[in-house]
Formats: C-alpha cells, sequence, structure tokens
C-alpha cells in the first residue's frame, strides 16, 4: 500500500502534467485564399480563412496568431478578456507562408466595422507587422457604431489591463463615411467634432476606478484618418504609463496625438506632420500635433511638429487647460499655423526648453475662416466656457530659439490672470513685424491694466528692439540684441539654427532657478546637461537651443 505522502507527490506530479500539457501556448495560422475555416489552424498547411473563426477563441498565454504576408483580409480581429503573461503574451504577427520570400504586412480591410482590432478587457498583448484600413462602409452596412477605429483598446469589465504593445503598425485611410461626404461648414468650430470619424489608435477608460496601463505604440506610422492620429481619452488618471515613440503620423484630419485625463505619458521621437489636413472633404480640418487636456507628468520630447493647419488651435504641440507637469523639450516645431507656445488655463508648472520653432504662428483671424490668431507664444486664462478666467501657474520657458520670416506677424498674448511666468535665455529672432493679441479662446481675453503677478523675464537675445512688443505689459529686464548667425536662417533642420556668432551667444545664459513662491519646479530639473543636438554643456548655459560648438563652426564657416 502505498504511504500517503508519496500518493500526494504522485498526484501532484499528474495534476502538473496536466496543467502543463493543457497550457502549452498554440500557435494559429490565417490565409484569406488557402485557408479554410473548417480547418484545424495549427499549421501554415491547414489554416483558417476568416478572421472571424479567432473571435470565438479562448486564446491561453503565449497564443500566437499569424497572417500572411502580402495578403488582404476582411472583417475585424476582437480580443475580448484574452490574458497573456508577462513572460508569454498574446501576439498577433505577419509571417511568411513561403519562408524564401520577404515579409510584407498583412492587410486587415475593416471597412464598415467599428474596428480593426478590438482589444478590451484584456491584458499582455503585442501587436506587430500588420496594415489596417477602412476606407467607409458598404451600402448594407447598418452605420451603429459612433466611430470607426484602427486599434480600439478599452475595458467594460476588467479592473485593471496592463502591458499593450502596438509595434510596427500601419493604419491609413480610416474614414466612418464614404467618398464623398462633406462635413459641415460649422463642424471645425466645434471644440472635438460632433460628427462621426475615423480614428487611428485610441486607447478609451471611462470608468475612473478601473486602470489601463504600460501601453506602449511605437514604430508604427498612421495616415489620413478623419479625425486624430493616436488618442489617449481617461477619467482621473486611470490611463497611465503610456509610451509613444519613433511613431510617424501624418495627414490626419483632427489632431496628431491628443490625451485626456492621463498620467505618465511619455511621448518621444515621434514626427506629425499636416495634421488638421483638409485633403479629404471627410476630415475635421483642425488639429494640433499634439495636445494634452486634463494630463499630469507629461514628458514630450525629441519629436517634429510640422505644418499644423485649421482654423483654431492647431500648434505644433500646446497644452491645454487643467494640466500639470507637462514639459515639452528637444522638439522641433515648424510651420504650423496657430503657432509655438500654448498654454492655456489653471496648468501648473509646465515648460517649453531648448526647442526651436521655424515660421509658427502664421494664420490670422479673418483669413480663410480664421476665428483664432497665430501666436509664438501665448498663455491664456481660458479654463472652460463657463468658467472664470485663470491663468497658468508658474509657466517655464527658456533657451528655446523661435525664427520668423519677414513675411509674418509674430503674435503674442499673455492673459493677465496668469501666475509666475519665467522666460530667460531665449531667441527671439524675429525679422518681421510683432504684436501683441488678446487670447481668442472661444471668448476673447479682456484688456485690463491689471500686471500679471511673479515674473522674471530677462536675459533673451533679440534681433531688434522690434521683436518684443511695447504693449504686451511685461518686457525683458535685461535684453540683449544682435544676429545669432544662423547656419542657414529658414531652413528646416535643427542644424540650421546653430549660432555661428561666439562672441554672442557663447556661456551668455544664466542658470534658470525656481520661480519665488513654486515649491515643486519641473518634473525634471532645471539644468539639461545637452542642448537640442545632443551637445554637453559643461559650463554657463548657452542663449537659445544650441550650444555654440568652434569645432561645428569651424566644419560650416
Amino acid at each position: 500500500m502505498l504511504h500517503t505522502s508519496l500518493k500526494l507527490k504522485i498526484a501532484t506530479l499528474i495534476l502538473f502534467i496536466s496543467c502543463h500539457f493543457s497550457l502549452n501556448a498554440k500557435d494559429y495560422y490565417v490565409h484569406p485564399t488557402l485557408g479554410n475555416d473548417a480547418n484545424s489552424g495549427m499549421s501554415i498547411n491547414d489554416s483558417f480563412k476568416t478572421l472571424s473563426h479567432l473571435n470565438n477563441i479562448k486564446f491561453l498565454p503565449g497564443d500566437r496568431i499569424f497572417l500572411a504576408s502580402n495578403q488582404t483580409y476582411e472583417g475585424s480581429i476582437n480580443l475580448k478578456n484574452q490574458q497573456g503573461t508577462k513572460e508569454k503574451p498574446i501576439t498577433i504577427n505577419t509571417i511568411s507562408w513561403n519562408s524564401t520570400n520577404a515579409i510584407i504586412p498583412a492587410i486587415i480591410n475593416f471597412k464598415g466595422a467599428p474596428n480593426g482590432i478590438l482589444i478590451e478587457d484584456s491584458s499582455f498583448i503585442n501587436i506587430s507587422n500588420l496594415q489596417l484600413t477602412a476606407n467607409g462602409y458598404y451600402n448594407n452596412d447598418e452605420k451603429v457604431s459612433k466611430m470607426r477605429c484602427g486599434i480600439l483598446i478599452t475595458n467594460k469589465l476588467s479592473k485593471q489591463m496592463s502591458n499593450i504593445t502596438i509595434n510596427k503598425v500601419s493604419i491609413f485611410d480610416v474614414y466612418y463615411e464614404n467618398e464623398g461626404f462633406t462635413r459641415g461648414k460649422g463642424e471645425v468650430k466645434t471644440a472635438n467634432g460632433t460628427q462621426k470619424y475615423g480614428w487611428g489608435i485610441r486607447v478609451i477608460n471611462s470608468n475612473p476606478k478601473a486602470l489601463i496601463e504600460d501601453v506602449y505604440i511605437e514604430n508604427s506610422h498612421i495616415k489620413s484618418v478623419s479625425h486624430t492620429g493616436i488618442k489617449l481619452t481617461g477619467k482621473k488618471y486611470n490611463i497611465t504609463n503610456v509610451f509613444i515613440s519613433d511613431n510617424k503620423v501624418e495627414a490626419t484630419g483632427g489632431p496628431g496625438i491628443q490625451m485626456s485625463g492621463v498620467k505618465n505619458v511619455t511621448v518621444k521621437n515621434n514626427t506629425v506632420t499636416h495634421s488638421g489636413s483638409t485633403d479629404d472633404t471627410r476630415k475635421w480640418g483642425r488639429g494640433s500635433g499634439l495636445w494634452t487636456w486634463s494630463a499630469s507628468h507629461i514628458l514630450i520630447e525629441k519629436n517634429k511638429f510640422l505644418y499644423a493647419n485649421g482654423p483654431g488651435d492647431s500648434a505644433g504641440a500646446h497644452i491645454d487647460f487643467n494640466c500639470d507637469n507637462v514639459v515639452l523639450q528637444y522638439n522641433l516645431s515648424a510651420y504650423n499655423a496657430g503657432g509655438f507656445c500654448e498654454i492655456l488655463g489653471n496648468n501648473y508648472n509646465c515648460a517649453y526648453r531648448y526647442n526651436i520653432s521655424i515660421n509658427d504662428g502664421h494664420r490670422v483671424k479673418g483669413v480663410n475662416g480664421a476665428f483664432q490668431e497665430g501666436k509664438i507664444f501665448w498663455l491664456s486664462g481660458y479654463q472652460g466656457t463657463n468658467k472664470k478666467r485663470k491663468g497658468p501657474v508658474n509657466s517655464y520657458f527658456y533657451n528655446n530659439t523661435i525664427y520668423s520670416d519677414s513675411t509674418i506677424v509674430s503674435k503674442i498674448a499673455i492673459d493677465n490672470t496668469s501666475k509666475g511666468i519665467l522666460i530667460a535665455n531665449n531667441i527671439f529672432y524675429l525679422k518681421g513685424a510683432s504684436k501683441a493679441v488678446l487670447g481668442d479662446q472661444y471668448r476673447p481675453d479682456k484688456s485690463s491694466d491689471k500686471g500679471v503677478e511673479n515674473v522674471f523675464f530677462k536675459n533673451n537675445l533679440f534681433l531688434n528692439q522690434k521683436n518684443w512688443p511695447k504693449e504686451i505689459g511685461i518686457h525683458d529686464s535685461n535684453p540683449i540684441y544682435g544676429d545669432p548667425l544662423f547656419l542657414n536662417a529658414g531652413g528646416i533642420e535643427l542644424q540650421d539654427y546653430f549660432p555661428r556668432n561666439k562672441s554672442l551667444v557663447e556661456n551668455k545664459g544664466i542658470e534658470i532657478t525656481f520661480l519665488p513662491g513654486d515649491t515643486e519646479g519641473l518634473l525634471q530639473d532645471f539644468k539639461l546637461n545637452k542642448d537640442i543636438l545632443g551637445n554637453t554643456i559643461k559650463n554657463k548655459p548657452t542663449l537659445g537651443a544650441i550650444l555654440y560648438k568652434e569645432k561645428y563652426y569651424r566644419q560650416n564657416k
């Protein structure tokens, strides 16, 4: 008779073996022409035919879904309540059916469907090497969905979702309506649009007691969607730890990237171009390259924001109201209609530093339907239509290089409800005129004799004395005047704004410290060790975003 302890060991071993084999990860293959939904789907030669066949499978950690290279699939993939693990995520990828052929990402055409890929109540999911498109709907579709998204990440029942990775995904031509549809003229004047649109990637969490965290959107390309390219929509910071890096977002009808109700987001090394596009009548036609609202602890660095369009907003990157600790550094901002620096009301401890702005804020109110002026620098008191004006608190603006050519009137607006402004070590190279304007976010700011509180405005370089309008109310207490002799003024590359005038800029910056009364400072240290080109700052700060380097001067003189 077996000893009790031995019986227990045998039972445990049997249970382990049983669990081990039952939890073995599986590979699923889908081919739109060679497959058959009656197959097992477990090999290339026994593949499924349709994506819908995947939607009834309960996947296990480590399961992989393979689509065929250079093939187009109709329909959607819905991952609902699917749980991978850190070591064994559930993955969707493209592979070659013939190992000798190069891999061309499979296309999911989800025309008429709400989403190309839905990730709902699921964690540890990796999506890579795919293309998604949806140009409208079929005539027999029931148009009941509120939007059309390339990828939608959301929760309904789950209290926590985590570790979603989107890598090397291309999303293009996503529209809710069919070709020929034209937006109403007043649609672009609404805050975010009121009609149905196509979107690139959306993360939505409407439950303030739930959490979506650790989301990675990387190395992807989003082009020609009728509203926003990448959009995070949370409540009370219930979306957190999001990393948006090395993506290209172009020709979106709305903003390139937008986030609300989120915390701890890094946006790095992205290129956003032609947001607010009007090249299709289905597009919204208005949008900053990036903007934040009710967001906390956001780092936006080493991005390019180019050619934003629209009759309102449409800056390179702007900070809408109710944010804190948003830092924009090492970015290139160029030819954005709405402007360069825009910080709205009830924002705390936000900064623009070591950025380069080229011909931003060229929009003129009243011309081509514009209802806002473009501005190179704007601090607004707007914090909602029915709320009292309250300007941003402790706004830091230093070591930026701002260039405007002679065709642009550079406009500046500073709401007198602003409290705490630091403007130092910047280069204002404004070849044309400059003027003060009132902020005009839906309700124009009111002019008054009240001065702005707690201002440190010192040690900025101006091309001439006309670069800062006298009527603005605050002025540099120790201005510097002269020509920094940019390497290629008017160019579109960072290095074009290398200052060759050594005696004017070298070691002429001042150390940046806390504004009086500010006990928090910035999310990162005030002092940066690198300039926008990656040069090490050893001594005193420079003026502008690029450090003078003798070696670089000799190479380019």
